[in-house]
């Protein structure tokens, strides 16, 4: 597991770079044909990580997820993102994973409860399966943002 969280890290420094190559209005403007913004799926992979790990595996049921009424699934933008904002954001990205980290290592995730993400219809029965499914969850949206980006860049 140490190279599938250090893969997550790298994957969401990739995602923070494109982040950091945009201005404020290119990260809250929605483009044609997306519900949604470049900063709100950034958002949505930090606070959904910590949703699948915590909350949804019931290893932390009074977990509080920072800025998790805006961008849990189902939501959309709805209000422009502040600077400051963004970069809580991309502080959350790198922290929240290294804290799932120590906490895997320090064994809280020893017992959780199977459940299956509307996203790839898969029963998750362990903490590995949810990791390994969040990291492709990242660049699922990852993927979006550069499609956004490339839309918001196109003249």
């Amino acid at each position: 597991m140490k190279e599938t969280f250090k893969y997550i890290i790298q994957a969401r420094k990739a995602f923070i770079e494109l982040v950091d190559g945009l201005s404020l209005e290119q990260l809250n403007h929605i483009p044609d044909g997306f519900n949604n913004n470049i900063i709100w799926n950034f958002g949505h992979i930090v606070v959904a990580t910590q949703g699948l790990c915590y909350l949804r595996t019931g290893v932390r049921p009074d977990y509080t997820i920072k800025y998790g009424p805006a961008y849990t699934k189902g939501t959309k933008p709805t209000y422009t993102v502040s600077q400051e904002e963004v970069e809580d954001l991309k502080a959350l990205a790198i922290q929240t994973i290294e804290q799932i980290e120590k906490d895997y290592q320090a064994g809280i995730f020893k017992e959780i409860t199977p459940f299956e993400t509307s996203t790839y219809n898969e029963v998750m029965p362990t903490i590995e399966d949810v990791v390994i499914t969040s990291a492709g969850h990242d660049n699922l949206h990852f993927g979006y943002a550069l499609a956004q980006r490339r839309i918001i860049l196109t003249p």
